[in-house]
């Protein structure tokens, strides 16, 4: 499969290359750049992404080169063109006006392959506080802006462009072309990288990699899970085992509901009641992180006691995905741990388990236009996404029965309210948080003293960025009205109007 490989220097626009890349049908990867993969005959070009450094600062991310510059197309995007710029011996230094905001090309070499059917004027979205005011000898400028001479520019002799702007944001209006011609017209991959070819050449992978091995795979009715699963069962049938843990921890009569969904799609689906466990580990921990690892482990440990009665059961299936992937990971340079993913990072040594998870490489779009290519049903993949620790980090705090209970209540309200007024599948992502906090209120002629929820709904493709959704004013006053009238010990509703970044979507 023809691979582009993105190099990452922390920018907050990473992810965004790698889903435009992906969007052209190409399967791109994202690595750090101090951890560059072994670089394959599969591998057709490298992008270097931009950074929050500077390249002249003492601690600036250096990439290893050596396999990569005049051996294979290279891409070098804001950062990246300015240390290869200072690297061939060129002058960057700080911008007398921070260069950031849209600009346009008043110059354009359409000759260049990367400049190639890019109209004169193009808009392109400048981000960034340093300027190369010097290029080396043999590098020739493709483009510029009025105050940007060296907005791009190639290396003479070799297949390397860079360029100051970031292509892969809304703003550069023909960033897409770009990256198409330096893909297809300069990489040569092959377009091919389809839902239908993702089924196909998973299944046989994971026929190859599983043989008549028998898989416990954990369900939580979300998307991920879910075609994870359809996925394993096209490729093992029976022997796949799923199991699905009440931890206490989901939605209003989730349980019940999620198991009778499930129905006829030939899981070898088995629910398991863990309420009591879950609420006993989790009492009276407040650390977000600590909550994330304690669900983590208890679920780990579920499973492999009901994978023990599963008659040589060898692989735990798990629906994780690309973003918890990045989320996860951490190293100098590129995004710091956000927040650590419970299925993310391996097994502990006792559960004697190998892990296979089919979703690793792809983003959650992604992941429902193949769930749609396997034919499973809308009311499966058009659920909003919920996260793997459920509601105990939307609970600020410490985790009651009480608690669960109040804000299962408020959610139950809320996504209604959503599905009632035809508002649910214009959201990427609903949910209330239960604030550690109490309001007074007046209900009646009595004084109240009561609990605050906050709610959040937000727009998004992937979940990497997101931006809060501008729901109808009579909607959110209704949704308010209901809850403080139906959910006793709440007598305020606030809305969350933050966008990821720089907040998250969940608030723990």
């Amino acid at each position: 499969m023809d691979t582009i490989i993105i190099l990452d220097f922390g920018s907050q626009y990473t992810q965004l290359i790698a889903r435009k890349i992906r969007e052209l049908n190409i399967y791109c990867e994202i690595h750090p750049f101090n951890k560059v993969p072994a670089l394959t005959a599969d591998v057709k070009g490298v992008v270097f992404s931009g950074s929050p450094y500077s390249c002249n600062a003492a601690d600036a991310p250096v990439p290893d080169m050596s396999n990569i510059k005049g051996k294979l197309p290279l891409l070098a995007v804001c950062y990246g063109a300015q240390y290869l710029a200072k690297w061939g011996g060129g002058s960057v230094q700080q911008s007398q006006t921070r260069e950031y905001g849209r600009a346009n090309l008043q110059f354009i070499d359409n000759s260049n392959p990367l400049m190639k059917g890019i109209p004169q004027g193009s808009q392109v979205w400048m981000s960034h506080g340093d300027t190369i005011e010097r290029l080396p000898e043999g590098y020739k400028v493709i483009c510029s802006t009025d105050s940007v001479k060296n907005a791009g520019y190639q290396i003479e002799g070799e297949q390397t462009y860079a360029i100051q702007f970031h292509p892969e944001v809304h703003h550069s209006v023909d960033g897409l072309a770009m990256l198409r011609n330096f893909v297809v017209d300069v990489c040569h991959c092959d377009q091919s990288w389809t839902p239908a070819s993702f089924v196909e050449s998973t299944v046989a992978e994971l026929k190859a990699k599983l043989g008549n091995d028998k898989v416990v795979m954990g369900l939580s009715g979300g998307v991920d899970s879910t075609v994870a699963a359809v996925l394993l069962h096209r490729a093992i049938g029976q022997n796949l085992h799923c199991i699905f843990v009440d931890n206490g921890l989901l939605r209003k009569n989730e349980f019940e509901n999620v198991l009778e969904s499930y129905k006829g799609m030939g899981l070898n689906v088995k629910g398991v009641n863990a309420k009591d466990r879950f609420y006993s580990l989790l009492a009276g921990v407040t650390e977000p992180e600590r909550k994330r690892k304690i669900i983590g482990k208890t679920f780990v440990d579920v499973f492999d006691e009901e994978s023990k009665l599963i008659t040589d059961a060898k692989w735990l299936g798990q629906g994780t995905i690309y973003p918890d992937v990045i989320e996860s990971s951490s190293v100098k340079g590129p995004s710091q741990t956000i927040k650590s993913h419970h299925n993310v990072g391996g097994l502990p040594d006792y559960m004697k388990l190998k892990l296979v998870e089919p979703l690793r490489s792809l983003f959650k779009d992604e992941v429902r236009r193949v769930g749609r290519q396997l034919g499973i049903k809308e009311e499966l993949i058009g659920r909003h996404p919920f996260p793997g620790p459920g509601l105990a980090i939307r609970i600020l705090g410490d985790i009651t029965p009480e608690k669960v209970e109040i804000l299962q209540n408020v959610d139950d309200i809320f996504i209604q309210g959503l599905r009632d007024h035809d508002l649910y599948d214009k959201v990427w992502q609903a949910g209330a948080i239960l604030l550690p906090i109490q309001s007074v209120g007046v209900m009646g002629d009595e004084r109240t003293y009561e609990r605050v929820v906050a709610l959040r709904a937000v727009e998004s493709v992937d979940g990497m960025t997101a931006d809060w959704c501008h729901l109808p004013y009579e909607f959110l006053a209704k949704v308010s009205n209901d809850i403080i009238n139906r959910v006793k010990g709440v007598n305020r509703v606030c809305y969350d109007i933050s966008s990821k970044p720089p907040a998250t979507i969940e608030w723990e």
